[in-house]
C-alpha cells in the first residue's frame, strides 16, 4: 500500500507559514548542499518550474508520483499564473469552495478527504505527497504514514502549525536526520503503530 507523506518546511519553532499563511521566507534559506539534496533526492517534491530552472524537468518521480495541496496553498500558485504547480504529479487540491479545476492535470477534492485519501493509497503507484496545508494536514492526520520536516533556522513566534488539529498525540518514530550547512535540519519519522 502506498504510503501518505506529509513533506513540509517549518520554523524552528514548529510553524509552516506566517499566519496569513506566506512561507516564502524559507525559499532565502535553500543553499549549497541543501539545494543539491533537494535537486538530487527530492526532486519530486519541487514545483515544476523550480524542475525546469535547475534542468531535471526530464528526472522521472522516483519517490511520489501524487500531490495533496490545500485550497490556500494552491492560491499561491494561482497567484503568480500556474494551474498546475507540480504538473509533473497527478495533483490534488482540497477545497469546498472551489467547484472546477482551472486545470485538466488538478482535481478538486471535497467531502471525506480522509476517505478519498485512503482509496488513493490502495491505488497501485508511488507514495503520495501531502505538501501543505494546517487544515488539509489536520483533517488526514490519522492518514500520515511518514513526516518530513525541513526545519529551517528561523523563529516565527506565532503563524500557521504544522497541523491545525485540536489536542491528541500522535506517536512517530525518528528514522533518520539530517543536517546541512545552512542550518537546515531533515528529519524523517514513521508512524508508530
Amino acid at each position: 500500500m502506498r504510503k501518505l507523506s506529509y513533506f513540509i518546511a517549518a520554523s524552528i519553532d514548529g510553524f509552516i507559514g506566517a499566519p496569513g499563511g506566506e512561507a516564502d521566507f524559507f525559499t532565502d534559506l535553500v543553499a549549497d548542499d541543501y539545494l543539491e539534496y533537494l535537486k538530487e533526492e527530492c526532486a519530486d517534491t519541487l514545483p515544476t518550474p523550480a524542475r525546469r530552472a535547475f534542468g531535471i524537468d526530464d528526472v522521472p518521480n522516483s519517490r511520489y508520483d501524487t500531490l495533496i495541496q490545500g485550497r490556500a496553498s494552491y492560491d499561491l500558485a494561482l497567484k503568480v499564473g500556474l494551474t498546475s504547480p507540480y504538473a509533473h504529479l497527478r495533483e490534488f487540491v482540497v477545497s469546498n469552495s472551489l467547484q472546477e479545476s482551472p486545470d485538466p492535470n488538478v482535481r478538486i477534492l471535497s467531502g471525506d478527504v480522509a476517505a478519498a485519501v485512503r482509496d488513493l493509497k490502495k491505488e497501485e503507484g508511488l507514495d503520495i505527497y501531502l505538501c501543505g496545508g494546517a487544515n488539509v494536514a489536520g483533517q488526514l492526520i490519522d492518514e500520515v504514514d511518514e513526516l518530513v520536516i525541513k526545519s529551517y533556522p528561523v523563529v516565527l513566534g506565532s503563524g500557521m502549525p504544522m497541523f491545525a488539529t485540536p489536542f491528541r498525540l500522535s506517536a512517530f518514530s525518528l528514522d533518520s536526520v539530517r543536517a546541512f550547512g545552512n542550518g537546515v535540519v531533515v528529519r524523517q519519522y514513521s508512524r508508530k503503530d
